[in-house]
């Protein structure tokens, strides 16, 4: 007889502890590829009074791409590769429906300023997944920004990224 799954039994299908060790360490690979080119531009020599400022860190680049591939290929091909569920497919979909929209919520930063995109980062997430009305939404997704720029701007005197919005109102 089939039992039915409960939520403290474990979960069918999903990503492995080996399929995670994988995405880790191709993730830590592009972050020391990254250490790497930026320590190099900076100048990752030796000059006569020393080590630049680079060299260091691009050696920390380096030691972290090699051990990541390392994990990478022991992963893939090591013989004690764990196969057991590391997160179902269902709950790595939760996860991915708050770390996308934070890196979408990063990049527009860049593009329309902290202010801007906390106030449609905050608007989404409350629409989107919480199903709040279009008014409530609105004021708390503003006022939050509002008491932002208050913080920080005016009482700390710390200014943080603008966008061409805040540029326009003279900020």
């Amino acid at each position: 007889m089939e039992q039915q799954q409960t939520q403290d039994q474990a979960p069918r299908g999903g990503l492995s502890h080996s399929g995670m060790d994988a995405i880790a360490s191709v993730v830590i690979f592009l972050i020391g590829v990254v250490m790497m080119i930026d320590n190099y531009k900076l100048g990752a020599g030796w000059a006569s009074d020393g080590p630049e400022s680079g060299y260091f860190p691009l050696r920390i680049g380096a030691i972290l791409c090699i051990a990541s591939v390392v994990v990478l290929l022991k992963s893939l091909f090591g013989k004690a590769r764990k196969h057991e569920i590391f997160v179902s497919w269902k709950r790595f979909k939760l996860v991915l429906m708050v770390l996308l929209p934070t890196g979408v919520y990063v990049l527009a930063i860049q593009f329309l300023g902290i202010y801007v995109a906390s106030a449609l980062f905050i608007a989404a997430f409350m629409r989107v997944m919480d199903k709040y009305s279009w008014l409530k939404t609105l004021l708390v997704s503003v006022a939050v920004s509002v008491a932002l720029y208050w913080m920080f701007e005016v009482q700390f005197m710390v200014p943080l990224p603008k966008g061409p919005l805040e540029a326009l109102l003279g900020f």
